[in-house]
């Protein structure tokens, strides 16, 4: 999730969809940001607790020091919005040529960094270190939206329950709230786009929605920052669906370290639901 920039090889390459081998991870660098501001948006688009179902197995977020409030808190009070359906059963991933409805979370950006292999990934594909989403640049504190309608999962330093680990958290969650960790993880914002796809928005300096909160496309959702494991601010947008069965690797040695699990859910390139860079001064 880091802020550099290396040639675009892989410009609207997906995700391999085989088994996919280990490589390093690398460190946490530590920031500290704003406390969330939390504000309702009344949109309604999606079913907070059809994406419970899908958290990591062993982890229960919960509201904490750092100001997170976590999905399953709220669901106990916001059980479904208003003719929103069941949870949606599990099934595979729709296809990324299939999806409408987004747009770019920051207009007039650089990208600093694509989808697909460099050797600033903290993820592996196919044995090379792999960068799982994109990096947008502007400046420090612009307005960051959200890139499609949906519901707020987790908002905050308490997102891995929602990110596809493929593994149990709880000695994780244990050891960062031994060590008293969880601000130098990255301000996070993970949100159900309720068409089988969860965004995933990093870094920021502030956000302005909490886990529960429906959000319409273009709402804005925090400002641009740079906590956690970032050199510079910027955004982080990753995209995948809690569906598809092909994984990216993480290094054992870290994750032993972290106590995290050895593999998560694999992401597809984002470029491939956004519409064209050009139309958002993207360059």
């Amino acid at each position: 999730m880091g802020a550099r920039s290396t040639p675009d090889r892989h410009p609207r390459r997906r995700a391999s969809r085989g088994r996919l081998s280990l490589a390093a991870l690398s460190g946490l660098i530590l920031f500290v940001a704003v406390p969330a501001a939390p504000v309702s948006n009344p949109a309604v688009v999606s079913d907070v607790l059809g994406s419970l179902a899908t958290a990591a197995p062993g982890f229960q977020a919960s509201q904490g020091p750092d100001g997170d409030a976590s999905a399953a808190g709220h669901a106990r009070t916001r059980r479904s919005a208003p003719g929103v359906s069941g949870a949606r059963p599990p099934e595979r991933p729709p296809d990324p040529a299939t999806l409408t409805g987004y747009m770019w979370p920051i207009r007039n950006a650089r990208l600093t960094q694509p989808f697909g292999p460099t050797e600033w990934g903290s993820r592996v594909v196919e044995g090379e270190p792999f960068h799982d989403g994109i990096d947008l640049a502007t400046h420090c504190g612009d307005r960051i939206r959200a890139a499609h309608a949906g519901v707020v999962l987790a908002a905050g330093r308490r997102y891995d329950a929602f990110m596809g680990w493929a593994g149990d958290l709880t000695a994780y969650a244990d050891r960062l709230d031994a060590k008293g960790l969880w601000p130098s993880l990255p301000i996070v914002v993970v949100i159900d786009d309720g068409n089988g796809y969860r965004s995933i928005y990093a870094h920021f300096a502030t956000v302005v929605v909490s886990a529960g909160d429906a959000v319409a496309a273009g709402d804005v959702i925090g400002y641009e920052g740079m906590t956690g494991r970032a050199t510079g601010c910027h955004l982080h947008y990753g995209l995948f669906s809690p569906d598809e069965t092909a994984h990216f690797g993480l290094d054992p040695v870290a994750a032993d370290h972290m106590l995290l699990p050895v593999e998560m859910i694999a992401r597809i390139d984002p470029l491939l639901v956004l519409p064209r860079p050009e139309e958002a001064g993207i360059h």
